[in-house]
């Protein structure tokens, strides 16, 4: 990332990134899920795994190695981000490679 693109993406942290918590949880779920909702910052995680994608480049990762440069975090933290971003249009999903596990992941790269 660049200079002026670390310009441009502090000032848009705020703006674009994030997701509102009734949409981290459903009507019917306990209380303490929406307790969780409210709790958890999806700005910053959003963005954290924004920027872990973006560094890969062109040929994208996958979320083993997203995971593998988080692992402060937990798993279901990280992975919970990537349906938001591609829906947000800031990464795609490019094709497939497989994993750790032997399983085929999503490719996924900056937008």
């Amino acid at each position: 990332m660049t200079k002026l693109d670390k310009i441009w993406f502090d000032g848009m942290v705020e703006k674009f990134f994030g997701t509102p918590a009734f949409k981290l949880s459903r009507k019917e779920d306990p209380a303490t899920s929406h307790q969780a909702a409210q709790a958890i910052d999806t700005t910053k995680m959003e963005s954290l795994v924004y920027e872990t994608i973006a560094a890969y480049g062109p040929d994208g990762c996958i979320s083993d190695d997203v995971l593998a440069k988080l692992p402060f975090l937990p798993y279901s933290s990280v992975t919970a981000r990537y349906k938001a971003l591609i829906d947000k249009g800031f990464i795609e999903v490019i094709g497939t490679r497989k994993g750790i596990s032997g399983r085929l992941q999503r490719v996924m790269r900056r937008r």
